[in-house]
């Protein structure tokens, strides 16, 4: 049943991101960006945490994401409220979706036209509506996106685009966010925010006059002709269509605390324990055909020896490593897709040799340990590209969190050697796949590398992603009651890098011992 709530209360802003800082655990949310931005608000700077598993034990959409809709005339203060809901969910990951991205590409005759304040930009045929739905659709899913950025001073998107990447909770805001039948059928949640017309003309005033550069006179004209009349006859009658109306915007506390709970008890619905569900699953299972092992010969036995041995020095531990890592690199090398290539050689004869088929090979170290992978990859593949993710263990939930990827553009089409030196509930693995499934990486293209294996985890991620080729040195029966293989290897990155962990850091399943 439709509800008014009066508040009062200040203008906040949402502000670009101006830097990085190791996340909190507390209070965080996500805009446009590949990498964590900040949110700004009058009280307090809310840093970038890491993101939940959004996926279940079988690699799937578990739930999908919580999307409130936010309708409301040209500076009615939607962005505002969206803020102060982000401000006060206190949820990991939060994504923020303006409807001014969206807005379509005009011709030169309506760039003219826009020039003198004579395109009507407040009519739904100036919105892109099907990339609108496609997007938030995907973005539901769990998906990343692709985002225009839509520059008004210009009237056009630039030609880069930004990366948005699936949330708990997306808040959808602008004027025309009810104006679609299928994209209604999105939100699950749908609030309009109502502001008196004269506190948006003045608003719209300062807004278009000192962030998009237009004169006054031009402001009032489009403001006469275009935006009070759509706004009459296109926003104001969604006014029934919405769940709430929220009068005064961003002040009305109130109503954003009514909005909160509301999110928050739809999230507790939709809990998920990855880790303990892949501890209970595909238990006393055949090892499965796609795994492949490097052969025990006796000196990968020696090898495994040295680096399992906890007296070791730590010279002779990354000595003995990396050997393994070169010859595990090479093996994974072997099942990438060839064909016939015939060269002539010195003596001018020609010999049937083989090629790589495809179109590029890219490596994804998961940081940090799996970063030391690299260079036995660098050493055996030519100007091969390389990607990031941190994945790290929330101590309170036990639950992996995705932190920082860097992924090199359309790695869509790229063959992917995925690197992580040990794995054992197969957790972060999983989180990885699913970061690279994300990006439209195909399943089959996706290699996962790791010096040692928990049966665990071998099950998780090929029950999940049946298509993935796994390639390790050898695989560990068991996995202890705080996931750490047995008997293990150790810390990796601490042994590697002679660091001790501190005390909220876990390469992956890091601690695997």
């Amino acid at each position: 049943m439709k509800q008014e709530f009066c508040g009062e209360g200040s203008l906040d802003r949402l502000l670009p991101s101006v830097g990085m800082g190791r996340p909190p655990r507390k209070r965080t949310t996500s805009q446009c960006k590949s990498e964590p931005p900040l949110l700004r608000t009058s009280k307090r700077t809310i840093y970038t945490a890491g993101r939940p598993p959004w996926y279940n034990e079988h690699g799937t959409q578990s739930k999908e994401a919580f999307v409130i809709g936010l309708c409301g005339g040209s500076a009615s203060g939607k962005t505002t409220v969206a803020t102060k809901i982000i401000e006060a969910l206190d949820v990991p990951w939060v994504v923020l979706l303006s409807m001014d991205s969206f807005y379509k590409v005009l011709s030169p005759e309506e760039q003219m036209l826009a020039a003198n304040s004579d395109y009507n930009f407040d009519h739904p045929d100036a919105f892109d509506f099907e990339l609108l739905t496609h997007t938030l659709r995907k973005l539901k899913q769990g998906k990343s996106v692709k985002i225009p950025v839509y520059d008004f001073a210009i009237h056009g998107r630039h030609k880069e685009w930004k990366t948005l990447y699936g949330a708990s909770v997306i808040i959808f805001e602008g004027i025309m966010s009810f104006a679609d039948k299928t994209l209604l059928q999105l939100l699950d949640m749908k609030i309009f925010v109502e502001t008196d017309s004269d506190i948006r003309l003045v608003r719209r005033l300062r807004r278009d006059i000192m962030e998009r550069g237009r004169d006054i006179e031009g402001v009032i004209k489009q403001y006469n002709k275009f935006v009070k009349p759509a706004f009459e006859q296109y926003i104001e009658p969604t006014m029934r269509l919405a769940d709430l109306v929220v009068p005064r915007g961003g002040g009305n506390m109130v109503a954003i605390d009514l909005i909160v709970q509301h999110v928050h008890s739809q999230l507790e619905e939709r809990e998920l324990s990855v880790r303990a569900a892949l501890a209970s699953a595909h238990q006393a299972q055949p090892l499965p055909q796609t795994l492949s092992i490097l052969e025990s010969t006796p000196q990968v036995r020696g090898m495994h020896t040295i680096i399992r041995n906890k007296e070791t020095s730590r010279d002779e531990f990354i000595f003995y490593s990396k050997r393994l890592m070169r010859l595990l690199i090479e093996r994974a090398l072997s099942f990438l897709p060839s064909q016939v290539h015939i060269v002539q050689t010195p003596q001018g004869e020609d010999y049937e040799g083989r090629t790589f088929h495809g179109k590029r090979i890219t490596g994804v170290s998961i940081l940090r340990a799996g970063e030391t992978m690299e260079p036995a990859l660098r050493a055996v593949c030519k100007d091969v590209r390389i990607g990031k993710i941190l994945i790290q263990t929330n101590q309170d939930t036990g639950e992996p969190e995705l932190h920082y990827l860097r992924l090199p553009k359309d790695i869509s089409e790229d063959h992917v050697i995925l690197m992580d030196c040990t794995v054992s509930t197969g957790a972060a693995a999983m989180m990885a796949v699913r970061v690279l499934l994300d990006h439209d990486v195909q399943e089959d293209k996706i290699l996962l590398v790791s010096l040692l294996m928990a049966e665990m985890g071998v099950h998780s991620v090929a029950y999940a992603f049946p298509q993935v080729k796994i390639i390790t040195t050898a695989v560990d029966k068991k996995v202890n009651d705080v996931f750490h293989i047995i008997p293990g290897i150790g810390n990796f990155g601490d042994r590697y890098f002679g660091t001790d962990a501190p005390p909220d850091w876990s390469d992956e399943d890091e601690p695997s011992y």
